[in-house]
């Protein structure tokens, strides 16, 4: 189940991933004009239309609607089955899963790094989405992981770039109508952020971070993302009393311990009296991070802060590279 909207692009690579491994292909298109819905006819896709509204989450809806399965996998169009195909050919099969799933979204970046996402795709006939913008279905418990996968390159910088207005109007006004909603404050500093508007990310992680509940499942990126923000708009300090608070919580987090080391590192640079101190600290901070590994659990987490990014880290500062 797609929702779409001039996705020429990328439509073709994502329908031809999924089609050996579902029992339909559905679009759900909002107005395209680049062809997208006959490249989605093309390769194999039914395709229904909607006038869209300004809200994701009633695209969503009327797609879940017009889907005929059970089950239903929700993918967007710039994303691609990269693994799961025999979890989904046991779901065709009639071995249905006990609650719904979520899947792991890779998310290519223009810097080379990978981060992944866990967000509820399989989902059962009867679920609906709210929120106007990073809109969320709505569960009765958590999503349990699937080993489904989709790869995603639309935080890819020239891509962004195409859809950042869009997003961004649309975060401010669903704020404007609910300003106390955490989550959308944390997106729409992870918004900023993406586009390196560092300081007011900084703004919107802030609030966020003060209202933000201990078990919220995406508490951990929004930690990590305001450490590094904090430490671009000459707040290292904050982010080290941060850093302080969390360390307790993130002692299992490689992606923790990478941006604290990132932190030590600018405020040593700020700091040139006590530099050769808050070095070690960093040097202790990447060393902890190949003990660890990669902890691609945990959200937001970025491939390589427990392996090779921070072995490039410690290279750096040891001065062997």
């Amino acid at each position: 189940m797609i929702v779409a909207r001039d996705e020429s692009r990328s439509i073709a690579r994502c329908l031809d991933s999924l089609r050996d491994h579902v029992d339909e292909l559905l679009v759900l298109d909002t107005g395209s004009i680049d062809g997208t819905t006959g490249i989605a006819l093309a390769h194999g896709a039914r395709v229904e239309h909607f006038t869209w509204v300004d809200d994701f989450a009633a695209a969503r809806n009327a797609a879940l609607e017009a889907a005929t399965g059970d089950w239903r996998l929700v993918v967007d169009a710039d994303e691609w089955l990269a693994d799961g195909a025999e979890e989904l050919a046991q779901l065709r099969a009639g071995r249905a899963p006990t609650t719904t799933g979520a899947v792991a979204q890779l998310n290519d970046q223009s810097n080379g790094q990978q981060s992944i996402s866990w967000i509820p795709r399989l989902l059962p006939r009867g679920v609906r989405y709210e929120g106007r913008i990073h809109e969320q279905p709505v569960l009765k418990a958590p999503a349990a992981r699937t080993g489904i996968r989709l790869g995603h390159d639309g935080y890819l910088r020239e891509q962004l770039e195409t859809k950042a207005e869009r997003n961004r109007v649309l975060l401010e006004a669903a704020l404007v109508a609910d300003p106390d909603d955490v989550y959308l404050r944390y997106q729409l500093g992870k918004d900023h952020e993406v586009h390196r508007h560092y300081a007011e990310a900084a703004q919107h992680y802030d609030q966020a971070y003060a209202a933000a509940a201990l078990d919220l499942p995406w508490r951990h990126d929004l930690v990590v993302r305001h450490l590094f923000t904090l430490s671009q708009v000459g707040r290292s300090a904050d982010a080290l009393d941060i850093a302080d608070v969390e360390l307790p919580r993130w002692t299992h987090s490689a992606d923790f311990f990478f941006v604290v080391g990132d932190v030590l590192l600018t405020h040593a640079t700020e700091n040139p009296t006590h530099a050769a101190q808050l070095l070690a600290l960093a040097e202790d901070a990447w060393s902890r991070c190949l003990e660890l590994g990669d902890t691609p659990d945990l959200p937001g987490a970025v491939a390589g802060r427990g392996s090779h990014l921070a072995e490039h880290n410690l290279k750096v500062l040891r001065g062997e590279i």
